[in-house]
């Protein structure tokens, strides 16, 4: 079997197999309105077409068809995040003063809601054609369906008016709407069905909601070895006459409202705590920016609900299939279907940098230690801190929180070490959008606990990644680190990639004491040793650092940058990127989501490459490399290119120093570069394409990553089975005589 042969059957085994390039029905490149000198591509429209990149996967008929669900679900629910808050902007500054004033796109208010309302509804056509023409027969074709009450057998309805008495029926509560009864306050993103009742010749309206407390499919026997669901809105549909025997049903329309959802918060008030937990009712009870229903729905139904609602026609979302298509999530975590969903990418532990350590204090002295996530295990992290509660020798831990999962064992750690009497100090950071109410709850279990908790700073989120472990040893106080890239979330961390670091250098030690000293007092901000840090010096350094690669350029020196990260927005960086490209610096960006920045540009951007990465995990990692003429610098952290990263919140970019790790951070580059499956290339008109894969190795980075793990591991465990063989004590062989 050839090479390239073997490469396909074993990308085939792992759920992806793709050897052409496919051709995708794609949203049209936005009108670029900005300077033809400075092209930027407006953020919104940007992010929409990393959405479609998603969207494209859930196309894709050669991922498994529940990771297919999957990637349909996260087009929803990423969709769903952005009105509440991208689109409820865009709408706000309609209303503003400034509102003719443009971006730095060119585009007025007016032009950015026409243009991105237009977007969004050819995604939303595309999001169903999907589900209808690709996604159910799909389903379909591997023994899953989805059937209306209508379709099932009698045998299956008897289950299904089982559980509606059972199960449904005592939850609903219909909502007549009247002059005595106003129209609800429905919750954000709930589902709700509108209804058209008569009697005497009358028309009035009601509303149910579907309860989200349910699971919103519910699985009726099969007879044929397949599985069979009903959706929950079906079910009430269907058994609507008993919840209004009095009336006569005329009509009936699923529908959805979405609102705005960015918080007002007043970071003076005297508790920010109170201040925010007050905000978050009101998220609840912000303005529609969204109504979702289905479409040829009634016009007396849908004219009741634009006039209750005060929505726009553009506001006005007209679906070809059920409402709100995050329920694929859970659906595509059915047991007992794992040859329909991705091989598993199963972290490695110990990672291979502490294999054979008991003490990861002693392993992190030795040298600075790296671990890779999801290929290595995040419990080394949690670990980390687990034995610094532990460690009587430990003084004190303090560390910033961002987002935590929702039975965090970081929190349970470091509660635990208060009550074993250190001194723990948590800065938790209850500003992180959609994250509030869970970091409150944390906050106040660690301040229970004896921890001194922080909330954040006034005008900042503290979005750096850090914990200090200040330990006692023989020889004196030691500072030990972690720094990351990514958040202390042990959920997230399975399907996020992102990189730690362990050290326990001294100037790194300094810096961090630093940090926390200006995060829980009022310290002036240091000069810090070998730290970048934001608001006060992240945005010099990256602009310093890119001048210096165009002087070099045109100094005939060796020149070149390399980035990976979430998101490129900023103008002032982009216009240097132009500016060293002009100069012949080749530039590589790899931006999984918005990238403002236009390459291939003739004159601009010629020597610019965007990538992005779209696979089976969320690629979440920042890493800059410098040129440097000739002497390489790498450095990684929790920054994007972003205004919101350099100049409103507490960033934390970091060197990667020790040989070994910036070789190790060099190839992880390399292996991202060669990747043909996942990457998708920008073009100058603002869309992408896939890489056009034939004749080539299908490389797929994520998979090959975790190849690397596994093997570093081994190699680990090799060497120490050699180590530990008996060896035969030999006896000694007397020496020659020497000759006379």
């Amino acid at each position: 079997m050839s090479d390239k042969k073997k490469d396909e059957v074993k990308e085939k085994k792992d759920g992806k197999s793709k050897v052409k390039t496919k051709s995708y029905a794609r949203l049209k490149p936005a009108k670029l309105y900005s300077p033809p000198d400075f092209p930027y591509h407006n953020r919104e429209l940007s992010w929409m077409d990393f959405n479609s990149r998603v969207l494209e996967e859930a196309f894709e008929k050669e991922n498994p068809v529940l990771e297919r669900a999957n990637f349909l679900a996260i087009t929803a629910s990423n969709l769903d995040e952005f009105f509440m808050v991208r689109v409820a902007g865009v709408m706000d500054k309609l209303h503003s003063t400034k509102s003719n004033r443009p971006d730095e796109s060119g585009m007025t208010a007016q032009q950015q809601f026409e243009a991105l309302t237009d977007k969004i509804h050819e995604f939303v056509k595309k999001q169903y054609s999907c589900l209808n023409r690709s996604l159910l027969p799909a389903l379909k074709k591997s023994g899953l369906f989805f059937l209306r009450v209508s379709d099932l057998s009698k045998s299956q309805r008897q289950k299904v008016d089982e559980y509606f008495e059972k199960f449904i029926f005592p939850v609903l509560t219909p909502l007549a709407v009247d002059t005595s009864r106003p129209f609800p306050l429905l919750a954000n993103k709930s589902l709700n069905i509108a209804v058209r009742l008569s009697r005497d010749g009358e028309d009035i309206f009601a509303v149910v909601q579907v309860p989200s407390i349910l699971q919103r499919y519910f699985e009726v026997p099969a007879s044929d070895g397949g599985r069979c669901f009903v959706l929950l809105e079906d079910i009430i549909t269907e058994k609507l006459s008993q919840l209004f025997e009095l009336y006569k049903i005329k009509a009936f329309c699923p529908f959805r409202i979405t609102r705005d959802g960015d918080l007002d918060i007043d970071e003076e008030a005297d508790d920010l705590l109170v201040e925010i937990k007050h905000s978050l009712k009101k998220r609840q009870r912000g303005d529609p920016v969204r109504l979702e229903i289905t479409a040829k729905s009634d016009d007396a139904l849908k004219n009741f609900l634009v006039d209750m609602l005060g929505v726009a026609d553009k506001e006005i979302y007209e679906v070809t299939g059920p409402l709100d298509l995050t329920f694929f999530s859970k659906f595509c975590r059915l047991d007992g279907l794992d040859e329909l969903r991705f091989k598993p990418i199963t972290p490695v532990t110990p990672p291979a940098e502490l294999y054979g350590y008991d003490d990861i204090f002693s392993a992190i002295r030795e040298k600075d230690r790296m671990v890779h996530h999801p290929f290595e295990s995040f419990d080394a992290v949690t670990s980390f801190i687990n034995q610094a509660a532990k460690d009587p020798d430990v003084l004190a831990i303090k560390q910033t929180l961002y987002r935590v999962s929702g039975h965090s064992p970081i929190i349970a750690a470091l509660i635990k070490a208060a009550e074993n009497g250190k001194q723990v100090t948590v800065l938790v950071e209850l500003k992180a959008r959609f994250d509030e109410e869970n970091n409150i709850g944390w906050a106040k279990k660690l301040e229970k606990a004896g921890c001194h908790v922080i909330y954040g700073l006034q005008g900042l989120k503290t979005h750096c990644k850090i914990v200090l472990v200040v330990r006692r040893e023989a020889d004196g106080i030691r500072r030990y680190l972690h720094m990351g890239t990514g958040n202390y979330n042990d959920s997230t961390a399975r399907f996020y990639t992102d990189i730690g670091m362990f050290t326990c250098s001294e100037q790194f030690g300094e810096d961090a004491s630093s940090l926390f000293n200006v995060l829980t007092g009022y310290s002036t901000p240091p000069v810090y040793n070998k730290m970048k840090v934001a608001p006060t010096g992240l945005r010099d350094f990256f602009e310093e650092m890119i001048r210096h690669e165009t002087d070099n350029a045109l100094a005939g020196l060796p020149s070149g940058i390399v980035a990976k990260i979430n998101s490129l927005v900023d103008p002032s960086i982009i216009r240097l990127l132009y500016k060293a490209s002009q100069a012949g610096v080749k530039i590589t960006l790899i931006i999984r989501g918005i990238c403002c920045l236009v390459p291939g540009v003739k004159g601009i951007s010629d020597n610019i490459t965007v990538r992005s990465i779209v696979g089976q995990l969320l690629e979440h990692s920042r890493i800059f490399i410098f040129e440097n003429g000739g002497n390489r610098k790498i450095y990684m952290g929790s920054a994007d290119w972003m205004q919101r990263n350099l100049d409103k919140r507490v960033e934390l970019v970091f060197p990667i120093e020790d040989p070994d790790l910036m070789n190790r951070s060099f190839t992880i580059i390399e292996t991202m570069l060669k990747d043909v499956l996942n990457t998708r290339i920008q073009l100058p008109d603002t869309s992408y394409e896939l890489i056009d894969r034939r004749g080539k190795k299908l490389h797929n980075c994520q998979r090959e990553f975790s190849e690397m793990a596994k093997k570093a591991l081994a190699s680990k465990r090799i060497v120490e089975k050699e180590e530990n063989r008996f060896k035969p004590l030999m006896a000694a062989v007397p020496p020659k005589p020497e000759k006379p």
